[in-house]
């Protein structure tokens, strides 16, 4: 969504890097580019004066003019602007405004939009959330009766979260399927109730009228409207003309992950004064992000979101299987199953561009990374590589000779070459493995401690605490990467060195070999 965005600040900051002093007419000229890229990606113009004018204040103040680095200090105040403009506050500390369950069961929430937004798929994925995250006791209603099966889907998305969904009632009307299901919830002893209600395809009295009453009658303790990003500025038209109608506590966002420009966002928080709680970010039901000013920021300016990336790695945790691999990778051993393991859990987590995305300084090498051809497209050529082989192949890929091979090439369809390809990545990933493994396994526990992870500093299971999660980018800004294809080689050569990135095996990011792929290491 920001990638034109973070372009166009990337290249004005890219001027203001590497001089000494900055003068009043450098940053004039700076703000007036940023507030160019602002009013390209859509951002409301009074949002936009505003947040230049705060940050031309800041930009011409002693602290910049004496400062060490200005341009650097340039970047931070437009970093503070944007975690202010996204509703982060003045300091940019205002924490991640969740959802207010402290209410007597069940807690109403009421779910408010027009048709096409997003609203049922929503209901679904807060249900999962709520019944996954917080370990609640779950019920929805559909109370659409109008859009052909609609009552249905929501019916399909409990089945598939395992969640209660209210027994549909042909010809009830939405008033008094809100009273059947504030009974049922009652009597139930459910926590939370979630009420889907009918949308149009644009605002109108009846539809108005008929939330106002079904809110009357259920007395929300959330009222959330879902709007679609892609609409842009339509999507802060229809905030605020809910908002007078409807007293909404909150914004859900669906479509984050698509390709508009980021203003509806962008402008959401100062137009309407209301916050906004959850990032639609997929398809599936797991993908609902909570909403958080620093680290949307950060990847504005191509910061890069780690904290994201350490959730999503912890999200599908198994314990269980993790202290097996432990145990196997404490021996030394690291056969094609686990890389296989390894890809699966990269897709989990996004693909492998999902996952460079959350990675700082990434966005710079976009071109080059697509050049190269990396794309999760690689990730399951490589799973089908690995699927063709027989278990005795995968568990020892020495006894691949040129039929094998020629048979796995054919099953998979691809060429031998990629089949060598896999097979030197998984013999660079193994015996980097069984380096650490020596001395009992003391490389392991060097790098688990180096990373924060060990020595009982962390949370449960080995976990970083959230103070360490903070520190590697999520509450502050990180210093801004500035480097080259062969730098950023070069940092992931050292974390391989170490052992490679934690939940995903030793060797660097698996199924990619050492550094970055589609770059060739230097020759000496």
């Amino acid at each position: 969504m920001f990638d034109a965005l973070n372009e166009r600040l990337s290249t004005v900051f890219d001027r203001l890097t590497g001089r000494g002093v900055l003068t009043e007419k450098d940053v004039d000229e700076a703000m007036r580019e940023v507030r160019l890229a602002l009013l390209e990606a859509d951002v409301a113009l009074p949002v936009v004066k505003d947040f230049i004018a705060r940050a031309k204040e800041r930009a011409t103040g002693e602290e910049v003019i004496r400062s060490v680095k200005p341009a650097d200090q340039v970047i931070k105040i437009t970093y503070d602007g944007l975690v202010e403009m996204l509703g982060g506050g003045e300091d940019g500390q205002a924490p991640a405004e969740g959802l207010n369950l402290n209410a007597t069961p069940p807690v109403v929430i009421l779910m408010a939009g027009l048709q096409g937004s997003g609203k049922t798929t929503t209901a679904g994925k807060l249900a999962l959330r709520l019944t996954k995250m917080d370990r609640k006791k779950v019920m929805m209603a559909s109370l659409d009766v109008y859009r052909p099966a609609a009552q249905h889907q929501l019916a399909m998305l409990g089945e598939q979260t395992e969640v209660a969904v209210l027994p549909v009632i042909e010809g009830q009307r939405p008033a008094d399927i809100t009273r059947r299901a504030l009974t049922a919830a009652k009597l139930q002893g459910f926590d939370v109730l979630i009420l889907d209600t009918a949308g149009r395809t644009t605002i109108d009295e009846a539809m108005m009228a008929e939330a106002a009453e079904i809110a009357a009658i259920a007395k929300p303790t959330e009222t959330l409207l879902v709007a679609d990003s892609l609409t842009g500025q339509d999507a802060v038209r229809t905030a605020r003309a809910f908002h007078e109608r409807l007293p909404l506590t909150g914004l859900i966002l669906t479509r984050a992950d698509g390709d508009a420009r980021g203003g509806a966002m962008l402008s959401m928080r100062a137009v309407t004064g209301l916050p906004i709680k959850f990032l639609g970010s997929g398809e599936k039901l797991d993908a609902l992000d909570v909403f958080d000013a620093r680290r949307v920021a950060g990847r504005i300016l191509g910061q890069g979101d780690i904290v994201a990336l350490v959730e999503k790695a912890s999200a599908d945790f198994d314990q269980a299987q993790a202290e097996r691999m432990a145990k196997k990778l404490a021996k030394g051993k690291f056969d094609l199953d686990d890389l296989y393991n390894q890809l699966q859990q990269m897709k989990k987590m996004g693909g492998l561009e999902g996952i460079m995305g959350l990675l700082p300084g990434v966005q710079k090498m976009k071109a080059q990374i697509a050049e190269a051809g990396i794309n999760d497209a690689m990730i399951t050529r490589q799973q089908a590589i690995i699927g063709s082989m027989t278990k005795l192949e995968r568990a020892k890929p020495d006894i691949l000779n040129a039929s094998r091979k020629r048979r796995v090439a054919a099953g998979s369809g691809v060429q031998v070459q990629e089949i060598n390809r896999v097979l030197k990545q998984h013999r660079q990933m193994a015996d980097a493995v069984k380096a650490m493994s020596k001395g009992g396994g003391k490389g392991f526990a060097q790098f688990a401690q180096m990373m924060g992870m060990g020595g009982g500093g962390g949370m449960g299971g080995g976990r970083p605490s959230m103070e360490q999660l903070k520190a590697m980018g999520g509450g502050k800004l990180p210093p801004m990467p500035d480097m080259d294809p062969a730098e950023l080689e070069a940092k992931l050569r050292q974390l391989q060195q170490q052992g490679g990135m934690p939940g995903l095996g030793g060797g660097g990011l698996p199924g990619l070999g050492g550094g970055l792929p589609g770059f060739p290491p230097k020759k000496n």
